[in-house]
């Protein structure tokens, strides 16, 4: 009886949690389903007042008229959106791979209030750092130019980059490092032939986190680029609201577009940031 019991409340329990997942899965997803709709409606339908969840008359024409360079020109955008964002993932991760290795390998004075005041930076709204990096932006002559985004997203991202690879460094085990230095290897070497190879999930998943951020700012990059032909994607889709040329449909056609490469990253880099390239580092 007892068991039975237990068998039941068990089964109970799955239930209970898997009807949650989907509630939770279907509150999530629903703002996007209705994007996709909308993106396949006419311009009439999709501001008709009785909405329908599916097109009536489904058309591809907005998908053609956001790479049509004289309504919206995404792929211009587009190619500076994936400049900004890949160059400052990659310097964030280069940046923060030699920073987390000293902070966590070095012993240094001052490294415990370094270490302490990472996410000083995350206490202040964003809003509030754009003076300072405003003037000193505009002071170094890089306004309105795409070095102005990535210096600023290179601002933004680093502390977090720096944390996060210093935490998966500290379980990389020192007997590793130790048995390097006894091989005749420096501290360079051993970064780049020891504690990259086994830290690769942590450095991608460094990696789309900041290319993530950068991609999708548009605090910044809407007070630091101030000609269209340094604009990035979020910055265009705004600009489209206030041409004869925006509809809904075109909107969401962009804006499911946009989102697209972020979904592709972090799609082919799960099983990276899922693994546990560490394991087994050390025998005996």
């Amino acid at each position: 009886m007892a068991m039975a019991s237990s068998k039941k409340s068990k089964t109970a329990r799955k239930i209970a949690f898997y009807t949650g997942l989907v509630i939770l899965l279907v509150v999530s997803l629903f703002p996007f389903y209705i994007m996709m709709m909308t993106s396949f409606k006419s311009s009439k339908e999709a501001v008709a007042t009785n909405p329908t969840f599916l097109p009536k008359d489904w058309t591809f024409r907005h998908y053609v008229d956001i790479f049509n360079p004289d309504i919206f020109p995404y792929i211009s955008y587009f190619k500076n959106s994936l400049m900004v964002a890949l160059t400052a993932a990659v310097l964030a991760v280069f940046i923060g791979i030699f920073g987390a290795y000293a902070l966590s390998k070095l012993k240094f004075m001052g490294r415990t209030v370094i270490n302490a005041s990472f996410y000083t930076v995350y206490m202040f709204s964003g809003i509030l750092l754009v003076v300072p990096l405003f003037k000193i932006i505009s002071g170094l002559g890089l306004y309105d130019t795409k070095t102005a985004l990535i210096i600023t997203m290179i601002v933004q991202t680093l502390p977090t980059a720096i944390f996060m690879l210093k935490s998966y460094f500290d379980t990389i085990p020192e007997d590793l490092e130790e048995a390097a230095m006894i091989d005749g290897l420096n501290r360079v070497q051993i970064i780049f032939y020891i504690v990259i190879p086994l830290s690769i999930s942590g450095i991608i998943s460094v990696f789309v986190y900041s290319f993530m951020v950068a991609w999708n700012d548009y605090l910044f990059a809407s007070i630091f680029l101030s000609d269209s032909v340094n604009f990035t994607l979020p910055i265009g889709l705004n600009s489209l609201f206030s041409t004869p040329d925006y509809v809904w449909g075109r909107m969401m056609a962009a804006s499911l577009v946009t989102a697209l490469p972020v979904v592709v990253m972090y799609a082919i880099s799960e099983h990276f940031i899922k693994g546990n390239l560490t394991e087994g580092g050390v025998k005996g």
